[in-house]
């Protein structure tokens, strides 16, 4: 190792509010595990790799662990890892690395580097310190900025008219889920640390925006989907302001038919090709089935029935049927659970209105 001084960075905040270029050099396995949207995973060592030396390293020190990764990437491996690093950094100049906590493996990878002839500097900390001032980042915004939730029943366009509005943050965009057992992704949803990562993003750059401003964040539950919001984000949530779209109950059907059912099937046909019928209808009795039991047995069978007459005739009728089993489910799961949980709430309730109304008292607040 060479003992001229290589470059490192701890201005963790502009790094994360510029969205510098980040090459993560740890393990594929520790990328998959949490990283930033904004990262790129050229790594050091595979998976298979780290694991052997990690043995090494408990068992006979760092002296051993170093003279072994040494042996095990070299020669054609070396070079291989080197040069997509140098095709990263030639694309990106601004671009910055990381390893785990920023010791040995950021090092290695910034001196052979420097042998190549390019000065890329690393994170100190590594990426354990860019989570942990993400986790601060989280608690500190939640403590001193204002929250406002947008709320209202379901199909009023919540997320619609989050995406036109500033000093918002959208939720189920960064958990890849809109929020309902009919809101499942075609794909995956990030991992749980991804997730909180793009949470506190988004949050750091609204306050960065408006810094004496609320920020408007749709009314969730503290799941979405399979993914949990932050304990502190949930908690300032619990008692915020709401304001509230209000939506004739046939324009809510016509959004969520075009949602649940032409998008979705749109989506279907890309994804799964030759199997997107099948794909379709199970799509849909799965998600009846994830609320049988607040539905109630009966309900769930007669709305059952409602889908798979609208299965049976969607080719010959536009998907139009399929508005009936909507109906059915808004005004017998979806209104009253809506209902009962904003009776609850109704204190926090500070203006109600169309999209219009909405969007101008929120400017003006």
């Amino acid at each position: 190792m060479s003992k001229i001084a290589l470059p490192a960075t701890n201005d963790y905040l502009n790094l994360l509010l510029n969205g510098s270029p980040l090459i993560d050099v740890r393990a594929p396995i520790e990328y998959q595990y949490g990283a930033l949207p904004f990262a790129i995973n050229l790594p050091l060592m595979t998976n298979d790799e780290r694991h052997e030396i990690g043995i090494c390293y408990r068992e006979h020190g760092q002296n051993a662990a170093l003279a072994l990764g040494h042996k095990r990437v070299c020669g054609a491996k070396k070079e291989a890892r080197v040069n997509a690093w140098q095709v990263f950094f030639k694309a990106n100049p601004s671009a910055v690395l990381y390893c785990a906590r920023g010791g040995l493996r950021s090092r290695i990878s910034q001196q052979w580097l420097a042998d190549a002839g390019i000065q890329c500097p690393r994170v100190e900390g590594g990426y354990k310190k860019l989570r942990s001032f993400l986790i601060e980042q989280i608690n500190e915004i939640c403590k001193t900025t204002k929250l406002v939730l947008l709320s209202g029943m379901t199909g009023t366009g919540k997320t619609q008219l989050i995406k036109t509005l500033p000093r918002t943050i959208d939720l189920e965009g960064a958990a890849n889920h809109k929020g309902s057992s009919f809101g499942r992704p075609l794909d995956e949803q990030p991992a749980q640390i991804d997730f909180e990562n793009k949470v506190a993003l988004e949050l750091m750059a609204v306050r960065h925006r408006h810094p004496e401003c609320s920020i408007i964040v749709e009314d969730e539950s503290r799941n979405i989907g399979g993914r949990h919001l932050p304990i502190p984000l949930s908690d300032a949530m619990a008692v915020s302001s709401m304001v509230v779209i209000e939506l004739p109950f046939e324009q809510r059907i016509e959004k969520l038919w075009q949602e649940y059912v032409i998008e979705r099937y749109r989506h279907t046909l890309s994804y799964h090709g030759n199997n997107a019928e099948q794909a379709f209808a199970d799509y849909l009795k799965d998600s009846l089935l994830r609320v049988k039991k607040r539905l109630g047995g009966q309900k769930t069978k007669d709305i059952f029935t409602l889908m798979n007459s609208a299965l049976e005739l969607q080719h010959n009728d536009a998907f139009a049927s399929h508005k009936n089993w909507l109906r059915a489910i808004t005004s017998d799961y979806y209104d009253p659970m809506y209902l009962y949980q904003l009776e609850k709430r109704s204190d926090r309730v500070v203006f109600k209105g169309n999209h219009q109304e909405v969007s101008q008292w929120l400017a003006s607040a």
